[in-house]
Parts: structure tokens; sequence; C-alpha cells
């Protein structure tokens, strides 16, 4: 039995709400940090699951961590106990999968687990076996995980991405920052948490060009040593989060701290749809390079739009972004083709939203058909094993009339922290029930 959150919905919310450190961005620092042999501080950390588990992981090989509220201070041992790796805790999260670069300067052979996380059908990892061994690295998959050789690690004239991955880019980023010369990355990811990542081992002292478009160029060092302190941007998912329980809710919120770099295009689109919104005000997030806004948000009548909506790699509509617009085109009038075209298994999860009241035809396993407006209904439902699934199914349960019980949140709970809390403050009618 595990814990569910209990929702009467049906109510418009008011108030404010601070939108948390990234998720994404967290994850690949709290790794980078592996790469330092001095002291790493992280500020604006936010205290979900996935930090949790791999904050598990790395104490398990010796790392040592110093936390407060939204603080973390790194300090990596010499000597890095590999072999004692919690496999559990690692089995949990995608994001193992960065130990691969994370380590290429510091251990000559290990072993990394399987990588967990969200349950999306067939996600390989063979474009970072490709990318990686233009480093020298060699990476063996096994049944339970993957064997990594290092001893040849260096740098790369050229590396042309297999696919313009975030998380490939990202291992590829710590991998090159650890070998002497310069390595160049061809059609490199420039999603947000890889330009925090980016700005985060500049303060390393590695140099980097390109950052913010698709070819890097890398300029590494083979001894990083140095204390430094560095805060992580703003999560523009969990932005599109609080934007689309605004939408549905017909709700005039204001969000705070929004990274409106990584949000224009999925503005764009609202907008068009009808959307009304004002931005109040516009700042530099506490890195100094990453754009925030403070936006407004006003009950709005939604037009569905002609055209399909689809994610894509940055500057595109942002691919975790796209299954929050499954619930709000559900209050759209007209019919609304959704194309998930990276994931096999994602859209399938979309229609369990039909048990809400939504009306939504699955295509194949790329696509579903949308068909509003709706009138949703409270109901009793079971999380998916994936967590931006998860998440628009508590967005439209604030919307239902009625009472709702959502099951298994501990998948939400990867990329959310006291989401119960923070909706409660606007006035939604939300609770977190422990099961006997």
């Amino acid at each position: 039995m595990t814990d569910y959150f209990e929702i009467n919905g049906g109510n418009k919310l008011k108030g404010s709400v601070t939108i948390n450190g990234s998720k994404n961005a967290a994850v690949a620092l709290i790794m980078g940090a592996l790469i330092n042999k001095g002291k790493t501080t992280l500020k604006n950390v936010p205290q979900i699951e996935e930090v949790y588990r791999l904050k598990e992981v790395m104490e398990s090989i010796g790392v040592k961590f110093e936390a407060k509220e939204k603080e973390l201070t790194i300090i990596v041992p010499k000597k890095i106990a590999i072999e004692k790796i919690n496999k559990v805790s690692a089995e949990r999260t995608r994001s193992i999968i960065l130990m691969i670069g994370a380590l290429a300067g510091r251990q000559k052979k290990y072993f990394i687990p399987q990588a967990g996380g969200c349950r999306l059908g067939s996600r390989t990892i063979k474009p970072h076996l490709f990318a990686l061994e233009n480093l020298g690295i060699k990476i063996k998959a096994v049944r339970a995980g993957f064997e990594v050789d290092t001893r040849n690690l260096k740098s790369a004239k050229k590396i042309v991405q297999y696919e313009s991955g975030d998380t490939v880019t990202e291992n590829i980023l710590l991998a090159a920052s650890q070998t002497k010369g310069k390595t160049i990355v061809h059609m490199a990811s420039a999603n947000y948490q890889v330009q925090d990542l980016c700005f985060f081992l500049e303060k390393l002292g590695v140099k980097i060009k390109g950052i913010g478009t698709t070819t890097l160029e890398i300029e590494g060092k083979k001894n990083i040593n140095k204390n430094i302190i560095y805060e992580i941007s703003e999560d523009p998912i969990e932005a599109m989060f609080f934007l689309a329980v605004a939408i549905v809710t017909q709700s005039q919120l204001k969000l705070q701290r929004c990274p409106i770099e990584f949000l224009e295009l999925e503005l764009l689109k609202l907008e068009k749809m009808g959307f009304k919104y004002k931005i109040l005000k516009e700042y530099l997030a506490k890195n100094a390079k990453t754009k925030l806004i403070d936006i407004e948000t006003y009950p709005s009548k939604l037009i569905a739009l002609e055209e399909k909506i689809y994610g894509r790699p940055f500057p595109g509509l942002n691919i975790d972004n796209l299954p929050f617009f499954v619930p709000i085109v559900a209050f759209a009038k007209g019919k609304t083709l959704i194309h998930d075209w990276v994931f096999e298994d994602r859209a399938g999860y979309f229609v369990e939203l039909n048990k809400l009241g939504m009306k939504i035809k699955l295509s194949d396993v790329h696509r579903v058909e949308v068909f509003g407006p709706s009138q949703l209904k409270g109901t009793e439902m079971v999380c998916p094993p994936a967590l931006r699934p998860g998440a628009i199914i508590l967005v439209a349960m604030l919307a239902a009339k009625g009472k709702s019980k959502l099951k298994e949140i501990y998948h939400i709970e990867r990329g959310y922290k006291n989401l119960v809390e923070r909706l409660h403050k606007l006035g939604a009618d939300i609770k977190r029930v422990k099961s006997s």
C-alpha cells in the first residue's frame, strides 16, 4: 500500500506560486560534482525523490553531502568505491546513466547499473555508446548494466550525435571536460538542463563555446579541483504544470520565476488558442544567465488549433511539456491532434484521462486525437509508471468536479515536491493520505 492524493476538484484557484529549481538540471549537476576534486555547493536544489535517489547512490560510493534546505554541498573522495554502488537506488533513476561520463576521468574500469526511471517504451542507450566511443570510452551492455573502460580517454575532433538527446549531450560534456584538448560536438542538445550544466562546467574552468546552440566546442582539463558555488535555474516543466493547472481550473494565478526562453513556443500556441495572460516582470536567474519572467494567468475560452501539437528538441516545444497540452486541449472547442513521436508508449497513457470524462482517441503508439470541450467528473485512478503522464492526471483531477483519488504517487514525486502544500495555498482541495 502506498500513499495517495485525494482531490475535490472543480474549484477556481487564486494566489501566487514560485517555480522551483530544475529537476533535470539538478541531477546533471549533482553528477557533475563527481568530476570536481574540490568542494561543490549547489543552491536551489529541488527536494524531490529523483534527487534523493542520486544522493543515496553517491553516498554508497563514498561521496559526502552536507544538506541545508535547498542547498547541497558535495565532497567527492579521492578514491571512489564504485564496487559498493547502491544498485536498488540506481535502478530507480534514469539519471544514473550520466555516471558513465562523470567517472570517465576518475576511474579506469567501472560498472554502472541499468538505468530506470519512467517506463516510456524503447529508450535505447546506443546514442550514448556511439558518442562516447569517440572519446575512447568502451561500453559493454550486460544484463544488469554497463561495463565501462576509460583507459583510452581522449578528446575528439568531431562527434556527430546519433540523436539530439539531453542526457547524451550531458554525458559527452562530463567526459570531454576531463580530457586535455578540444572536443567538438555536432547535433548537441541546447535544452535548459544542458545549458545549466555548461554554465556549471565553466565555473570549474572548462572552456565551452556555442552554449545554447547545437554545436559545442569543449576544452577540458585533466585536473579539476576548485571550490565553487552554483545556483540551479528554474524548471520550465514545473512552470508548465502550473500553467496547465491555471488553464483547466479557469484560475487567475501569478507564476513567479518562469524561464521564458524555454516556454516561448508553449505560450505562443496557448495564446493562439485564446489563452489570456500578462508578463509582469522580466529579470535574470541567480546564475546571471537564464532569463525569467513573472506571469499572471486569466480565465480563458480556448479554441483548438488546426495544426497538430508536437514536441521536439529545443528551441521547439519541449518534449516534456507536450503531455500538459492533453488536458489543456480537452477544454478547447474542437479536435486536436497530439503527436508524441519520441516515446512509443507515452501516448497510450494519455487515454487514461478518459476515465475522468475526456474524449481521447488513440490513433497509434505516438498519436492521440483529443475532442473538446470536456466535462470532467472525479474518479479513482492509479498513476502510470511515468512522471509527466502522472502529473497530467493530477492536473485533470483538479478540474474534475467531485472527489478523485490518485494512487501510486511516487512517480509524480520523483519530479515535484510539496505539491499538496503548494496547491493547497492556491485554494485547491487536495490532501496526501497515508495508506494504512
